[in-house]
Protein backbone atom coordinates (compact mmCIF):
# COMPACT_ATOMS: atom_id res chain seq x y z
CA UNK A 1 0.00 0.00 0.00
CA UNK A 2 3.23 2.23 0.30
CA UNK A 3 6.08 2.66 -0.49
CA UNK A 4 5.56 3.74 -3.83
CA UNK A 5 8.70 5.43 -5.37
CA UNK A 6 9.27 8.95 -4.80
CA UNK A 7 11.42 12.19 -6.79
CA UNK A 8 13.58 12.86 -4.09
CA UNK A 9 15.42 11.89 -0.97
CA UNK A 10 12.82 10.86 1.74
CA UNK A 11 13.26 11.63 5.46
CA UNK A 12 14.42 8.51 7.44
CA UNK A 13 12.07 7.29 10.45
CA UNK A 14 12.80 10.20 12.74
CA UNK A 15 12.86 13.21 10.61
CA UNK A 16 15.27 15.47 8.87
CA UNK A 17 18.87 16.48 9.61
CA UNK A 18 19.10 19.61 11.42
CA UNK A 19 19.82 22.22 9.13
CA UNK A 20 17.56 20.63 6.31
CA UNK A 21 15.10 20.58 8.99
CA UNK A 22 15.59 24.18 9.83
CA UNK A 23 14.86 24.92 6.52
CA UNK A 24 11.93 23.22 6.04
CA UNK A 25 10.17 24.67 9.44
CA UNK A 26 11.19 27.83 7.77
CA UNK A 27 8.92 27.71 4.63
CA UNK A 28 5.89 26.22 7.08
CA UNK A 29 6.16 28.69 9.08
CA UNK A 30 5.93 31.41 6.25
CA UNK A 31 3.30 29.52 4.46
CA UNK A 32 0.82 29.69 7.52
CA UNK A 33 1.73 32.98 8.49
CA UNK A 34 -0.11 34.38 5.31
CA UNK A 35 -2.51 31.80 4.80
CA UNK A 36 -4.16 32.47 8.96
CA UNK A 37 -3.83 35.95 8.88
CA UNK A 38 -5.65 36.21 5.69
CA UNK A 39 -8.17 34.86 7.42
CA UNK A 40 -9.04 37.74 9.30
CA UNK A 41 -6.45 40.61 7.61
CA UNK A 42 -9.47 41.81 5.64
CA UNK A 43 -11.84 42.00 8.24
CA UNK A 44 -10.19 46.09 8.96
CA UNK A 45 -10.60 46.56 5.45
CA UNK A 46 -14.36 45.60 5.16
CA UNK A 47 -15.80 49.39 4.94
CA UNK A 48 -13.07 51.23 2.74
CA UNK A 49 -13.14 47.86 -0.01
CA UNK A 50 -16.91 47.82 0.03
CA UNK A 51 -16.81 51.98 -0.16
CA UNK A 52 -13.87 51.56 -3.03
CA UNK A 53 -15.62 48.61 -5.18
CA UNK A 54 -19.17 50.34 -5.13
CA UNK A 55 -20.63 47.39 -2.78
CA UNK A 56 -23.21 46.99 -0.06
CA UNK A 57 -21.82 46.27 3.38
CA UNK A 58 -23.61 43.08 3.27
CA UNK A 59 -22.09 41.93 -0.01
CA UNK A 60 -18.55 42.92 1.55
CA UNK A 61 -19.24 39.90 4.02
CA UNK A 62 -18.47 37.43 1.09
CA UNK A 63 -14.76 38.54 0.93
CA UNK A 64 -14.29 36.66 4.87
CA UNK A 65 -16.49 34.15 3.67
CA UNK A 66 -15.32 33.14 0.34
CA UNK A 67 -12.04 32.29 2.18
CA UNK A 68 -13.44 30.49 4.20
CA UNK A 69 -15.86 28.25 3.00
CA UNK A 70 -13.27 27.38 -0.37
CA UNK A 71 -10.99 26.53 2.59
CA UNK A 72 -13.30 24.11 4.41
CA UNK A 73 -14.34 22.03 1.35
CA UNK A 74 -10.81 21.43 0.53
CA UNK A 75 -9.29 20.13 3.00
CA UNK A 76 -10.29 17.11 3.37
CA UNK A 77 -9.67 16.32 -0.32
CA UNK A 78 -6.42 17.91 -0.56
CA UNK A 79 -5.96 15.87 2.54
CA UNK A 80 -5.93 12.82 0.61
CA UNK A 81 -4.38 14.04 -2.64
CA UNK A 82 -1.53 14.37 -0.27
CA UNK A 83 -0.77 10.46 0.72
CA UNK A 84 -1.31 10.24 -3.31
CA UNK A 85 0.88 12.91 -4.58
CA UNK A 86 2.92 13.70 -2.07
CA UNK A 87 2.30 16.13 1.03
CA UNK A 88 5.61 18.58 -0.34
CA UNK A 89 3.41 18.66 -3.82
CA UNK A 90 0.26 19.69 -2.44
CA UNK A 91 2.15 21.99 -0.12
CA UNK A 92 3.75 23.94 -2.80
CA UNK A 93 1.20 24.03 -5.27
CA UNK A 94 -1.41 25.53 -2.57
CA UNK A 95 1.63 27.76 -2.08
CA UNK A 96 1.53 28.96 -5.50
CA UNK A 97 -1.78 29.22 -6.05
CA UNK A 98 -2.05 31.27 -3.20
CA UNK A 99 0.39 33.68 -4.20
CA UNK A 100 -0.84 34.28 -7.27
CA UNK A 101 -4.32 34.61 -6.01
CA UNK A 102 -2.91 37.17 -3.80
CA UNK A 103 -1.79 39.45 -6.94
CA UNK A 104 -5.55 38.50 -8.53
CA UNK A 105 -7.12 39.59 -5.20
CA UNK A 106 -5.50 43.20 -5.47
CA UNK A 107 -6.34 43.70 -8.95
CA UNK A 108 -9.95 43.02 -8.85
CA UNK A 109 -12.22 45.70 -10.21
CA UNK A 110 -15.60 44.93 -8.62
CA UNK A 111 -16.65 42.90 -5.57
CA UNK A 112 -17.30 39.69 -7.59
CA UNK A 113 -13.65 39.16 -9.09
CA UNK A 114 -12.17 40.01 -5.32
CA UNK A 115 -14.31 37.25 -4.49
CA UNK A 116 -13.57 34.29 -6.85
CA UNK A 117 -10.00 35.24 -6.49
CA UNK A 118 -10.91 34.89 -2.81
CA UNK A 119 -12.31 31.37 -3.69
CA UNK A 120 -8.74 30.50 -5.37
CA UNK A 121 -7.06 31.94 -2.18
CA UNK A 122 -8.63 29.71 0.11
CA UNK A 123 -8.34 26.11 -1.92
CA UNK A 124 -4.83 27.95 -1.82
CA UNK A 125 -4.78 28.16 1.79
CA UNK A 126 -6.40 24.77 2.17
CA UNK A 127 -3.35 23.23 0.06
CA UNK A 128 -1.25 24.94 2.87
CA UNK A 129 -2.89 23.83 5.89
CA UNK A 130 -4.60 20.51 4.75
CA UNK A 131 -1.01 18.71 5.29
CA UNK A 132 0.91 21.25 7.24
CA UNK A 133 0.40 19.27 10.56
CA UNK A 134 1.14 15.59 8.26
CA UNK A 135 4.74 17.45 6.88
CA UNK A 136 5.67 18.54 10.36
CA UNK A 137 5.69 15.02 11.14
CA UNK A 138 8.02 14.10 8.43
CA UNK A 139 10.27 16.79 9.40
CA UNK A 140 10.60 16.39 12.71
CA UNK A 141 11.95 13.61 14.59
CA UNK A 142 9.17 11.88 16.83
CA UNK A 143 11.00 12.59 20.29
CA UNK A 144 10.42 16.70 19.59
CA UNK A 145 6.81 16.30 17.90
CA UNK A 146 5.09 18.26 20.45
CA UNK A 147 7.53 20.88 20.52
CA UNK A 148 7.25 21.25 16.71
CA UNK A 149 3.41 21.04 17.01
CA UNK A 150 4.03 23.55 19.58
CA UNK A 151 5.78 25.83 17.81
CA UNK A 152 3.27 25.83 14.97
CA UNK A 153 0.35 26.93 17.08
CA UNK A 154 2.29 29.64 18.44
CA UNK A 155 3.23 30.58 15.15
CA UNK A 156 -0.56 30.17 13.70
CA UNK A 157 -1.61 32.10 17.54
CA UNK A 158 0.41 34.98 16.44
CA UNK A 159 -0.34 35.15 12.87
CA UNK A 160 -4.11 35.54 13.99
CA UNK A 161 -3.79 37.53 16.99
CA UNK A 162 -1.40 40.13 14.41
CA UNK A 163 -3.75 40.13 11.74
CA UNK A 164 -5.92 43.35 12.34
CA UNK A 165 -2.95 45.05 13.95
CA UNK A 166 -0.92 44.15 10.64
CA UNK A 167 -4.04 45.53 8.67
CA UNK A 168 -4.54 49.26 10.41
CA UNK A 169 -0.61 49.77 9.94
CA UNK A 170 -0.93 48.85 6.71
CA UNK A 171 -4.35 51.01 6.06
CA UNK A 172 -2.37 53.87 7.85
CA UNK A 173 0.15 53.99 5.08
CA UNK A 174 -1.71 52.35 1.67
CA UNK A 175 -4.51 51.19 -0.10
CA UNK A 176 -6.12 48.07 0.95
CA UNK A 177 -4.50 46.60 -2.26
CA UNK A 178 -1.44 46.10 -0.33
CA UNK A 179 -3.44 43.68 2.34
CA UNK A 180 -2.96 40.91 -0.50
CA UNK A 181 -0.26 42.35 -1.71
CA UNK A 182 2.10 41.93 0.99
CA UNK A 183 1.55 37.86 0.74
CA UNK A 184 3.09 38.39 -2.83
CA UNK A 185 6.95 38.23 -1.82
CA UNK A 186 6.71 36.60 1.27
CA UNK A 187 5.10 33.24 -0.76
CA UNK A 188 8.03 33.50 -3.33
CA UNK A 189 10.05 33.31 -0.43
CA UNK A 190 7.88 30.36 1.36
CA UNK A 191 8.51 28.73 -1.90
CA UNK A 192 11.81 29.03 -2.62
CA UNK A 193 12.63 27.67 0.68
CA UNK A 194 10.33 24.95 0.70
CA UNK A 195 11.57 23.74 -3.03
CA UNK A 196 14.78 22.72 -1.39
CA UNK A 197 14.21 21.75 2.45
CA UNK A 198 10.43 20.28 2.21
CA UNK A 199 10.37 16.80 2.80
CA UNK A 200 9.38 13.84 0.37
CA UNK A 201 6.92 11.12 1.85
CA UNK A 202 6.11 7.64 0.93
CA UNK A 203 3.41 7.37 -1.18
CA UNK A 204 -0.03 5.30 -1.57
CA UNK A 205 -0.06 3.24 -4.71
CA UNK A 206 -4.33 4.09 -4.93
CA UNK A 207 -5.72 5.82 -6.98
CA UNK A 208 -6.62 9.39 -6.39
CA UNK A 209 -10.97 8.95 -5.98
CA UNK A 210 -11.43 12.18 -8.02
CA UNK A 211 -15.59 11.43 -7.42
CA UNK A 212 -15.20 10.94 -3.75
CA UNK A 213 -13.63 13.98 -3.57
CA UNK A 214 -16.26 16.09 -5.25
CA UNK A 215 -18.92 14.51 -3.34
CA UNK A 216 -16.81 14.96 0.03
CA UNK A 217 -16.76 18.92 -1.57
CA UNK A 218 -20.54 18.57 -1.76
CA UNK A 219 -21.12 17.02 1.60
CA UNK A 220 -19.32 19.44 3.93
CA UNK A 221 -20.07 22.64 2.15
CA UNK A 222 -24.12 21.39 2.91
CA UNK A 223 -22.84 20.54 6.34
CA UNK A 224 -21.80 24.27 6.98
CA UNK A 225 -24.66 25.77 5.16
CA UNK A 226 -27.16 23.93 7.37
CA UNK A 227 -25.45 24.95 10.57
CA UNK A 228 -25.37 28.38 9.24
CA UNK A 229 -29.08 28.53 8.59
CA UNK A 230 -29.90 27.48 11.66
CA UNK A 231 -27.86 29.99 12.99
CA UNK A 232 -29.55 32.78 11.46
CA UNK A 233 -32.76 31.69 11.58
CA UNK A 234 -33.36 31.01 7.34
CA UNK A 235 -37.34 29.19 8.01
CA UNK A 236 -37.10 25.15 8.23
CA UNK A 237 -37.91 24.66 5.32
CA UNK A 238 -34.34 25.91 4.16
CA UNK A 239 -33.10 24.20 7.41
CA UNK A 240 -34.90 20.64 6.36
CA UNK A 241 -33.74 21.35 2.78
CA UNK A 242 -30.49 21.54 3.24
CA UNK A 243 -30.10 19.00 6.01
CA UNK A 244 -31.76 16.38 3.47
CA UNK A 245 -29.07 17.34 1.10
CA UNK A 246 -26.47 17.06 3.78
CA UNK A 247 -27.88 13.21 4.75
CA UNK A 248 -27.61 12.13 0.89
CA UNK A 249 -24.43 13.55 -0.19
CA UNK A 250 -23.38 11.99 3.03
CA UNK A 251 -24.81 8.51 2.06
CA UNK A 252 -23.49 8.99 -1.32
CA UNK A 253 -19.97 9.22 -0.13
CA UNK A 254 -19.94 6.59 1.82
CA UNK A 255 -20.51 4.82 -0.77
CA UNK A 256 -18.69 5.82 -3.19
CA UNK A 257 -15.36 6.10 -1.58
CA UNK A 258 -12.33 3.59 -0.65
CA UNK A 259 -12.74 1.50 2.36
CA UNK A 260 -8.94 1.21 2.82
CA UNK A 261 -8.34 5.01 2.83
CA UNK A 262 -11.42 7.01 2.36
CA UNK A 263 -11.79 10.45 1.42
CA UNK A 264 -13.90 10.96 4.87
CA UNK A 265 -11.63 9.07 7.11
CA UNK A 266 -14.37 7.83 9.40
CA UNK A 267 -12.57 4.79 9.62
CA UNK A 268 -10.11 6.75 11.98
CA UNK A 269 -12.99 7.31 14.55
CA UNK A 270 -12.27 3.36 15.31
CA UNK A 271 -8.78 4.51 17.07
CA UNK A 272 -10.09 5.80 20.91
CA UNK A 273 -7.85 8.36 21.42
CA UNK A 274 -8.21 9.90 17.88
CA UNK A 275 -11.76 10.04 18.25
CA UNK A 276 -11.36 11.53 21.82
CA UNK A 277 -9.29 14.23 20.47
CA UNK A 278 -11.31 15.07 17.38
CA UNK A 279 -14.40 15.42 19.95
CA UNK A 280 -12.20 17.66 22.27
CA UNK A 281 -11.02 20.03 19.47
CA UNK A 282 -14.63 19.82 18.05
CA UNK A 283 -15.79 21.25 21.28
CA UNK A 284 -13.09 23.65 21.90
CA UNK A 285 -13.10 25.26 18.90
CA UNK A 286 -16.85 25.71 19.09
CA UNK A 287 -16.45 27.22 22.68
CA UNK A 288 -13.65 29.66 21.69
CA UNK A 289 -15.53 30.76 18.48
CA UNK A 290 -18.87 31.34 20.06
CA UNK A 291 -16.91 33.49 22.83
CA UNK A 292 -14.81 35.48 19.93
CA UNK A 293 -17.99 36.30 18.04
CA UNK A 294 -20.44 37.33 20.97
CA UNK A 295 -17.29 39.50 23.11
CA UNK A 296 -17.27 42.51 20.53
CA UNK A 297 -20.89 42.94 20.94
CA UNK A 298 -20.67 43.20 24.45
CA UNK A 299 -18.28 44.49 24.92
CA UNK A 300 -19.57 47.54 22.99
CA UNK A 301 -23.08 47.29 23.63
CA UNK A 302 -22.78 46.12 26.96
CA UNK A 303 -20.19 47.52 28.55
CA UNK A 304 -20.01 50.71 26.40
CA UNK A 305 -16.72 50.29 24.59
CA UNK A 306 -15.53 51.99 21.09
CA UNK A 307 -14.44 49.62 18.33
CA UNK A 308 -10.72 50.44 18.82
CA UNK A 309 -10.91 49.64 22.48
CA UNK A 310 -12.53 46.92 22.58
CA UNK A 311 -10.37 45.44 19.85
CA UNK A 312 -7.06 46.94 22.18
CA UNK A 313 -8.55 44.32 25.36
CA UNK A 314 -9.58 41.17 22.70
CA UNK A 315 -5.71 40.83 21.78
CA UNK A 316 -4.65 39.42 25.02
CA UNK A 317 -6.57 36.51 24.41
CA UNK A 318 -4.92 35.00 21.36
CA UNK A 319 -1.06 36.29 22.50
CA UNK A 320 -2.04 34.17 25.66
CA UNK A 321 -2.52 31.12 23.42
CA UNK A 322 0.43 32.06 21.15
CA UNK A 323 2.45 32.42 24.01
CA UNK A 324 0.99 29.19 25.72
CA UNK A 325 1.52 27.08 22.36
CA UNK A 326 5.12 26.30 22.54
CA UNK A 327 5.39 25.29 26.15
CA UNK A 328 2.46 23.27 26.37
CA UNK A 329 3.95 21.38 23.21
CA UNK A 330 7.16 20.76 25.13
CA UNK A 331 5.34 19.24 27.86
CA UNK A 332 3.34 17.06 25.72
CA UNK A 333 6.27 15.02 24.96
CA UNK A 334 6.48 14.43 28.17
CA UNK A 335 3.43 14.60 29.95
CA UNK A 336 -0.23 13.06 29.05
CA UNK A 337 -2.16 15.26 26.50
CA UNK A 338 -5.01 14.57 28.40
CA UNK A 339 -3.72 15.42 31.69
CA UNK A 340 -2.90 19.09 29.99
CA UNK A 341 -5.96 19.06 27.81
CA UNK A 342 -8.31 18.44 30.36
CA UNK A 343 -6.46 21.61 33.05
CA UNK A 344 -6.51 23.91 30.31
CA UNK A 345 -10.28 23.41 29.11
CA UNK A 346 -10.73 23.22 33.02
CA UNK A 347 -9.05 26.59 33.15
CA UNK A 348 -11.07 27.86 30.26
CA UNK A 349 -13.94 26.92 31.67
CA UNK A 350 -13.19 28.69 34.69
CA UNK A 351 -12.20 31.85 32.48
CA UNK A 352 -15.37 31.83 30.74
CA UNK A 353 -17.74 31.71 33.61
CA UNK A 354 -15.70 34.95 34.98
CA UNK A 355 -17.27 36.94 31.97
CA UNK A 356 -20.05 37.10 33.17
CA UNK A 357 -19.64 39.10 36.26
CA UNK A 358 -17.99 41.78 33.78
CA UNK A 359 -19.87 45.40 34.55
CA UNK A 360 -19.40 48.65 32.73
CA UNK A 361 -17.55 49.40 35.80
CA UNK A 362 -15.15 46.79 35.64
CA UNK A 363 -11.33 47.56 35.15
CA UNK A 364 -9.21 47.26 32.47
CA UNK A 365 -6.52 45.58 33.69
CA UNK A 366 -9.18 42.71 35.16
CA UNK A 367 -11.16 41.83 32.19
CA UNK A 368 -7.44 41.85 30.44
CA UNK A 369 -6.70 39.18 32.68
CA UNK A 370 -9.61 36.89 32.28
CA UNK A 371 -8.68 37.07 28.49
CA UNK A 372 -5.54 35.83 29.14
CA UNK A 373 -6.93 33.48 31.34
CA UNK A 374 -9.61 31.69 28.88
CA UNK A 375 -6.45 32.26 25.92
CA UNK A 376 -3.49 30.37 28.25
CA UNK A 377 -6.18 27.40 29.18
CA UNK A 378 -6.91 26.95 25.46
CA UNK A 379 -3.03 27.20 24.48
CA UNK A 380 -2.55 24.85 27.02
CA UNK A 381 -4.87 22.91 25.38
CA UNK A 382 -4.28 22.76 21.91
CA UNK A 383 -0.82 21.74 21.20
CA UNK A 384 -0.93 18.62 23.17
CA UNK A 385 -4.09 17.71 21.77
CA UNK A 386 -3.17 17.89 18.29
CA UNK A 387 0.29 16.28 18.69
CA UNK A 388 -1.76 13.37 20.17
CA UNK A 389 -4.28 13.69 17.39
CA UNK A 390 -1.63 13.20 14.47
CA UNK A 391 -0.07 10.68 16.74
CA UNK A 392 -2.65 8.08 17.24
CA UNK A 393 -3.02 7.79 13.49
CA UNK A 394 -0.69 5.12 11.04
CA UNK A 395 2.06 7.35 9.85
CA UNK A 396 0.45 6.46 6.09
CA UNK A 397 -2.58 8.37 7.22
CA UNK A 398 -1.01 11.41 8.26
CA UNK A 399 -2.64 12.89 5.62
CA UNK A 400 -6.44 12.11 6.73
CA UNK A 401 -5.52 12.90 10.12
CA UNK A 402 -4.19 16.31 9.24
CA UNK A 403 -7.23 16.78 7.32
CA UNK A 404 -9.83 15.97 9.80
CA UNK A 405 -8.02 18.00 12.04
CA UNK A 406 -8.76 20.96 10.20
CA UNK A 407 -12.28 20.16 9.18
CA UNK A 408 -12.52 19.64 13.26
CA UNK A 409 -11.60 22.67 13.95
CA UNK A 410 -13.87 24.55 11.22
CA UNK A 411 -16.96 22.78 12.18
CA UNK A 412 -16.39 23.81 15.52
CA UNK A 413 -16.11 27.02 14.56
CA UNK A 414 -19.44 27.36 12.44
CA UNK A 415 -21.05 26.19 14.79
CA UNK A 416 -19.97 28.49 17.91
CA UNK A 417 -20.57 31.49 15.37
CA UNK A 418 -24.12 30.14 14.18
CA UNK A 419 -24.81 29.53 17.99
CA UNK A 420 -24.30 33.20 18.51
CA UNK A 421 -26.37 34.10 15.73
CA UNK A 422 -29.27 32.29 16.88
CA UNK A 423 -29.18 33.35 20.47
CA UNK A 424 -28.95 37.00 19.46
CA UNK A 425 -31.78 36.44 17.18
CA UNK A 426 -34.43 34.73 19.64
CA UNK A 427 -32.96 35.95 23.01
CA UNK A 428 -33.20 39.13 24.86
CA UNK A 429 -30.35 37.86 27.17
CA UNK A 430 -27.70 36.68 24.43
CA UNK A 431 -24.44 37.53 26.07
CA UNK A 432 -25.41 35.52 29.65
CA UNK A 433 -26.55 32.41 27.67
CA UNK A 434 -23.21 32.27 24.89
CA UNK A 435 -21.22 32.35 28.12
CA UNK A 436 -22.77 29.38 29.65
CA UNK A 437 -22.82 27.78 26.04
CA UNK A 438 -19.42 27.86 25.79
CA UNK A 439 -18.62 27.01 28.90
CA UNK A 440 -20.36 24.02 28.81
CA UNK A 441 -18.52 23.36 26.05
CA UNK A 442 -15.14 23.65 27.74
CA UNK A 443 -16.71 21.66 30.20
CA UNK A 444 -17.65 18.78 28.18
CA UNK A 445 -13.82 18.82 26.48
CA UNK A 446 -12.35 18.97 29.75
CA UNK A 447 -14.19 16.16 30.83
CA UNK A 448 -13.44 13.86 27.01
CA UNK A 449 -9.72 14.60 27.52
CA UNK A 450 -9.49 13.67 30.90
CA UNK A 451 -10.73 10.29 29.73
CA UNK A 452 -7.56 9.84 27.56
CA UNK A 453 -5.49 9.76 30.41
CA UNK A 454 -5.51 5.74 30.70
CA UNK A 455 -4.34 5.48 26.60
CA UNK A 456 -1.35 7.27 27.83
CA UNK A 457 -0.52 5.45 30.63
CA UNK A 458 -1.01 2.40 28.52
Amino acid sequence: MQAKTNSGPMPDADGLPGKQRILAIAAVVLAVVIAVMDGSIANLALPAIAHDLRATDADAIWIINSYQIAMAVCLLPLASLGEVAGYRRVYLMGLVLFTVASLACAAAGDMLQLSLARVLQGIGAAGILSVNTALIRFIYPTRLLGRAIGYNALVAGTANALGPTVAGFILHFASWHWLFLINIPLGIAALAIGWKALPFNPLSRRKYDRTSALVCMVFVGFLLYTVDAVGHVQGWGVVALCALLTALSLVLLLKLQSTTAPMLPLDLLRIPLFALSIGTSFCSFAAQMATFVMLPFMLQNHLGMSAAHAGLLLTAWPIAVALTGAPAGKLSDRMSAGLLGGVGMGIMCIGLLSLLTLEPTTSDVTIVLLFALCGFGFGLFQSPNNRTLISAAPRSRTGGASGMLGTARLAGQTVGASMVALLLTLSSAPYALVLWGAALLAGAACLVSVSRIRYHTR
